[in-house]
């Protein structure tokens, strides 16, 4: 039978050449306006293409995505609206309406084999029904954080991260967890080994073959430490474009892993007794292409603003730990027998420590936070990291960088600390302050109280990225 449907489907290399062109637009800065009409243009031409993807984030930091037919897209691009309500942490039922902003420097030409074919995708921002950004909307939020950083000290925030996750056998073994009670390894050969064509070596490469095609500029790949886990690095960008690739990086992991038969986890410790999994997040400050926290004869060859930018995370590290480990699943992680970075101190060797210093040379100096767990929403991490490091406030404390204090071992305490914080109410609003902390206390409310020993059903079953809406309003 002849083929019926005519629908985009790019070779990888074409599509890295796509995505990588549109990055440098993004790292450019070219103005928004001459994006947009680029973009209307190429999707008024390019016949095949069926649907445009779009993507935004709830407050907890999943991804949401809506297919919209081309030509509904083309005619109605300025005028898109979704009910807020059915988003948790968004709006009530009262004020349900709320309008989407598709940023156009933000779209991606994905594989066919992936996300199917005959699709692009583009990230939104998310207006109130005036068009004045939703202040719910962290992406939005970080997005103007960064540009008047830009345009008053003309600092461009750059991050990198590297997300661990792991591998499980069959398709849904988190939303399975509570009839199962355990999770079933692919490959049990850790850190740095598998053959090639194992389940682990075959995901990572079709997980790394797939994020080279949609610009990633990928560094390196391995499996981590645990069974099963793995790691997939790649290069520095501009803060939220970074923070947009880490939701694009979990969905494509995912995808790949569903269609492999096996599920792409990314809960802070799924396993008790084995290493977790942290989000390594690498951030630095540049001027004029100029590394602004290197310094050749600084103290570990960092500047002083860059110890600066340290200390001021340091002093607020139990404030901001909610929004670095967001379940209560990644309270597990915090634990000293597993290079846990519970410790609220910086160091160049110790990886027990919130705060690394890498070696690092004048391009690649950076500071890493080590704290933060993979299920984050990557926006409020970046907010935070990047907002306290600039603009918080030092303690006076002698032990600030190696002391004895640690970060929240439960998440009832780092509510606790989270609620208290006239730094976080400063920096998110009393609001939203108010509402985040709303849904980590009603996820929490339906776990034990003590974590003990095994990882609990509850803590999977009411995760916010494992999120089962019918589960949710049975309660």
């Amino acid at each position: 039978m002849p083929e019926m449907r005519e629908f985009l489907e790019l070779p990888y290399a074409e599509l890295e050449e796509l995505n990588l062109r549109a990055k440098q637009q993004r790292r450019e800065r070219v103005p928004a306006e001459q994006i947009q009409d680029e973009r209307l243009k190429y999707l008024s031409a390019e016949h095949r293409i069926k649907a445009v993807t779009v993507l935004f984030s709830d407050l907890e930091g999943r991804l949401h995505m809506l297919d919209y037919d081309k030509k509904f897209l083309l005619k109605s691009f300025d005028n898109l609206t979704f009910d807020g309500s059915s988003i948790r942490g968004f709006t009530a039922q009262r004020e349900s309406d709320l309008r989407l902003s598709l940023d156009w420097s933000a779209f991606y030409w994905a594989p066919a084999d992936i996300f199917g074919p005959g699709k692009v995708l583009v990230f939104a921002d998310v207006l109130n029904r005036d068009g004045s950004p939703f202040s719910a909307d962290i992406r939005g939020v970080l997005k103007q954080f960064s540009n008047e950083q830009f345009a008053k000290h003309g600092f461009t925030l750059n991050a990198a991260n590297e997300i661990e996750g792991f591998l499980f056998d069959g398709i849904d073994a988190e939303q399975r967890y509570h009839e199962t009670g355990r999770f079933e390894y692919v490959n049990t050969g850790g850190y740095y080994h598998s053959l090639p064509g194992d389940p682990l070596r075959s995901f990572i490469d079709t997980v790394a073959e797939a994020q080279r095609a949609m610009g990633f500029e990928n560094e390196k790949d391995h499996p981590e430490v645990a069974p099963s886990q793995f790691e997939i690095n790649y290069t520095y960008g501009e803060v939220v474009a970074a923070a947009d690739q880490i939701q694009l990086y979990k969905l494509i992991c995912r995808q790949v892993a569903t269609r492999m038969g096996m599920t792409a986890s990314f809960l802070p410790k799924p396993v008790v007794g084995v290493n977790g999994s942290g989000m390594h997040t690498n951030v630095s400050i540049s001027k004029d292409g100029k590394n602004l926290f290197w310094d050749a004869s600084g103290e570990e060859k960092m500047s002083a603003d860059a110890w600066k930018f340290i200390d001021r995370i340091l002093t607020a590290g139990r404030d901001v730990c909610l929004m670095l480990n967001a379940s209560v699943n990644a309270y597990r992680r915090l634990d000293p027998h597993f290079e846990a970075p519970n410790q609220i101190k910086a160091s160049a060797v110790d990886r027990g420590s919130m705060v690394r210093i890498p070696i690092g040379n004048e391009r690649s100096a950076r500071v890493e936070v080590r704290s933060v767990g993979p299920d984050a929403n990557p926006y409020m991490v970046m907010l935070s990291v990047f907002k306290t490091g600039l603009d918080g406030s030092i303690s006076e404390a002698k032990d600030l960088r190696g002391g004895e204090r640690y970060l929240p071992d439960n998440i009832y305490d780092a509510l606790s600390d989270f609620r208290s914080s006239s730094w976080v109410k400063a920096m998110l609003g009393a609001d939203v302050m108010e509402r985040y902390a709303d849904l980590k206390e009603a996820s929490a409310d339906r776990c034990p109280r003590s974590l003990g020993t095994f990882v609990k059903a509850p803590e999977v079953q009411f995760h916010h990225e494992v999120y089962n809406q019918f589960l949710w309003n049975l309660f």
